[in-house]
């Protein structure tokens, strides 16, 4: 796993906060600040929402599907094939390229709480953790569900 690519796929997909009501791509200035605190190029803000937002449905969350381009880089270094980006936008998909890869994409998930919301990477051996938090989102479901059952009988 590589633990940078992992952080960078996440905080991208986590610029938009549903428990907190924050969106780090509603205004130039918050996206701009997100930037600068990674050390990314600039991207363009509406493009950036519309991958981050594709990535996400792409793992279940609400919304459609939609597909997209980026350009990237591959080059040689010490002799070894490397994909980069040129910016933000394109540096988060090659660190979601090399999950893939890797077979690791699989393990980014979006909590299923509908308050939540959250990406989080599944670390537990056969990958079958669904809540961001078994603490908070999953004991919160499970408690919701249980008074569902008690209610019906």
């Amino acid at each position: 796993m590589g633990t940078d690519d992992v952080r960078l796929v996440l905080d991208f997909l986590n610029t938009v906060d549903y428990e907190d009501h924050v969106d780090h791509l509603d205004t130039d200035a918050e996206w701009r600040a997100w930037l600068a605190e990674r050390r990314l190029a600039v991207s363009d803000r509406a493009h950036a929402r519309h991958v981050r937002d594709a990535m996400r449905a792409a793992m279940g969350d609400q919304g459609g599907q939609a597909t997209f381009s980026v350009p990237v880089e591959v080059t040689l270094q010490a002799g070894i094939p490397t994909l980069t980006g040129q910016n933000a936008v394109s540096n988060v998909l090659a660190a979601a390229t090399r999950l893939a890869l890797q077979g690791d994409w699989e393990r980014v998930k979006i909590c299923p709480a509908h308050d939540c919301r959250w990406a989080f990477y599944d670390q537990s051996r056969n990958r079958s953790r669904t809540w961001c938090s078994m603490r908070v989102c999953g004991n919160r479901e499970k408690a919701r569900a249980w008074r569902e059952r008690a209610r019906s009988t």
